[in-house]
């Protein structure tokens, strides 16, 4: 099951063909989108108290009947439904009152579960809120329902100890707590039938939705309801064979009328357990996903997890950058809103200057809002760009299930700018990106206990120091691990990658599946080593030089040594003159950039009396370049830099063009997945 976005830019009205145009549309859905929020806030605010929702949670009517699962039903059976009645003189039928009680009824039964959170919370109250003993956290756990994360009780606790400061009591429940949940403007098509909404598919990419409209923001009769017929165009995530469902209706305030579309297509299960090739990933700050292969190999009584060695990076140095800017633009900004607000409060109405100083405010406020959405959009498409590289990197490795750090687990501590870009990343959105897009492709996501993966050697379990660089080891620092057991030494989230493979490969067997929302989580620790293996170096050298003879052309038949030849010809110059470089570094330094008049010192090794390919002035510091040289034929791409080959279309896959992340290649067959019942890992075949 999956949502896709979409947008309404215009539709037909029905019984008189008038085209109707984006701004008339989006004032109409408006119309029917606040109609529906005054019927939903009267209803969530009359029901606001400990005993409805003490008969909310029992899910039994007055009759002892159990309460249906769709929620204006349940209203209705109830007998809540009356306090959404429209105002008076406004005709409202009774299917737009039926989203409007469905909103009302999924509001009310999320604040379920916080209630029961607050409940035990407040029941076991400990004597120092800022700390429990073991008896007091003992009492809490027994209170609370299954599944519970220590987050969920810490943020609780901060809740209720604020209310406390404040008012010098504690609460005596959720709704004494907390004011009625906010309201959005939105119309659940869901819950009305076919005398409101319609939807159907015209073809692959286009889909047809038929609403019943109202023509003006208080419509008296049902004449001023009318069918608009409005076309949608499908994005390319909508599969042709998915089964479309009714959308959601929400009018932004850029003015674009977004449509929330549902639509479901059957996959096969996942199973949970009985798998040998994993990939872990660690979360970073700039390097957002640090991941690695791991392979359960061994007799079921003894064992172990080996790996490949190769790190897999998904670095965002530079969008990470971007928005820890954007948020420090996005605080200095509420600062400045406020302290013109307080100003204009504290002069009064009656002067010339508060006028000012709240249009001051008013925009700031605007520009607020602009950052605000961009930092939404910008977390957005990077977690979808990590999410889908995760997943691509996983089904070329050909591994089965990724295993991911709890969320719940993770607290920022220490600094505080570390604290501020710890929050403010995206890995809650990535986490659910990632679930969807690996169900998609047949792979299992599942968290396992981030506590103590940094802490430890994957190789001896022996404790770790962190420093800041490999030749810096007497340091202490973030960036690099170094065993002092073992004398390991690698990055620090490549070693906690290693952790968290091994915690997932080997207590597979403790997978537990929240029954609710298909998420899969392990809380049961089991430590194991991590072994690397490699491939002989030897071995693979003369691979490598058998497979070089095979694709060099033949030698031409005859003597191998030319009549009067006394030495063979140098390649290059002798070691003694040369410097000992890689090959792939040119033998000529390049010139360096020229000045308008010309004078340059020219390297050792050039011909300073060769004439200039282009006579004339030189290029630079305004002089136009000379025309370079043809393009490259379509299809094969530019050269890099770095490595000579052929760039990769990363800015594509990914949407970023600063963004440096690992290829993504299945392996060779010597590194590939094994064969039978093999439990050692390939080694490559002698030549």
């Amino acid at each position: 099951m999956a949502t896709a976005p979409c947008t309404a830019f215009g539709g037909v009205v029905e019984g008189s063909g008038e085209q109707v145009g984006q701004a008339l549309l989006y004032e109409r859905v408006g119309f029917l989108a606040q109609l529906s929020r005054e019927l939903t806030r009267a209803l969530v605010a009359s029901r606001w108290d400990e005993a409805s929702l003490d008969v909310l949670a029992a899910g039994v009517d007055g009759r002892g009947e159990k309460l249906p699962s769709k929620g204006w039903m349940a209203m209705r059976r109830l007998g809540w439904a009356t306090a959404s009645a429209p105002a008076a003189g406004v005709y409202v039928s009774d299917r737009v009152r039926r989203g409007a009680e469905e909103y009302a009824a999924r509001t009310l039964r999320l604040a379920l579960h916080r209630r029961t959170l607050v409940a035990a919370v407040l029941a076991t109250w400990p004597a120092d809120p800022h700390r429990r003993t073991e008896a007091e956290w003992t009492a809490l756990r027994a209170a609370l329902p299954a599944g519970v994360s220590n987050a969920e009780i810490r943020n609780r606790t901060r809740q209720i100890r604020a209310h406390l400061t404040e008012h010098g009591k504690l609460p005596a429940g959720l709704c004494e707590l907390e004011e009625p949940p906010q309201i959005a403007a939105q119309v659940l098509l869901a819950a009305m039938d076919r005398q409101q909404v319609t939807l159907q598919r015209v073809d692959e990419a286009t889909a047809r939705l038929r609403v019943k409209l109202p023509l003006c923001p208080a419509p008296g009769s049902g004449r001023d309801w009318a069918w608009h017929v409005i076309d949608l165009r499908l994005p390319a995530t909508v599969e042709p064979e998915a089964v479309l469902h009714t959308p959601t209706l929400r009018p932004t305030r850029s003015g674009r009328i977004a449509v929330d579309l549902p639509h479901s297509r059957p996959l096969s299960a996942v199973p949970a357990a009985g798998h040998t090739v994993a990939v872990g990933f660690d979360w970073g700050i700039n390097t957002l996903l640090t991941g690695t292969l791991g392979r359960l190999t061994g007799p079921n009584t003894a064992r172990r997890v080996v790996t490949d060695g190769r790190p897999l990076l998904f670095d965002a140095t530079a969008i990470s950058a971007k928005l820890h800017r954007l948020r420090g633009h996005r605080e200095h900004l509420a600062t400045r809103r406020d302290h013109y607000r307080a100003l204009a409060d504290g002069l009064g109405a009656p002067l010339l200057a508060w006028d000012d100083l709240h249009r001051r405010a008013a925009v700031l406020e605007v520009e607020h809002e602009r950052v605000c959405a961009r930092i939404r959009r910008l977390n957005q498409a990077l977690a979808w760009a990590a999410a889908r590289w995760a997943v691509d990197q996983t089904v070329a490795l050909g591994a089965t299930v990724i295993y991911l750090e709890d969320l719940a687990t993770l607290e920022a501590r220490g600094r505080r700018k570390g604290n501020a870009r710890l929050s403010g990343q995206v890995r809650g959105t990535l986490a659910e990106a990632m679930r969807h897009l690996a169900a998609t492709a047949g792979i299992a996501v599942v968290t396992v206990p981030a506590r103590g993966t940094s802490a430890r050697c994957p190789r001896c379990l022996g404790p770790l120091g962190h420093h800041p660089a490999p030749d810096r080891l007497t340091e202490r620092g973030w960036a690099w691990a170094h065993c002092p057991g073992c004398q390991l030494s690698l990055d620090r989230d490549h070693a906690a990658a290693r952790r968290i493979v091994s915690r997932g490969l080997l207590a597979q067997a403790h997978t537990s599946t929240e029954r609710a929302t298909g998420a899969r989580t392990i809380r049961t620790v089991v430590e194991g080593t991590v072994t690397a293996v490699r491939r002989p170096r030897k071995t693979t050298r003369r691979l490598r030089r058998a497979r070089h003879r095979g694709a060099a052309p033949p030698r031409p038949a005859g003597p191998k040594t030319t009549a009067g030849k006394r030495r063979p010809t140098p390649a290059r110059p002798s070691p003694a003159r040369r410097l000992k470089t890689s090959r792939r570094m040119p033998e000529v330094r390049t010139v360096p950039a020229t000045t308008p008049t010309g004078v340059v010192q020219r390297p050792a090794g050039h011909d300073t009396q060769a004439p200039a390919p282009f006579p004339g002035r030189v290029p630079g510091h305004g002089v136009p370049a000379p025309p370079g040289p043809e393009p490259a034929p379509a299809g094969q791409g530019r050269l890099s830099r770095g490595t000579c080959r052929r760039r990769s279309s990363a800015a594509g896959r990914t949407g970023f063009h600063h963004l440096h992340a690992t290829e993504v290649h299945p392996l060779t067959p010597r590194f590939g997945p094994l064969d039978g019942n093999r439990t050692r890992p390939r080694r490559a075949r002698k030549a």
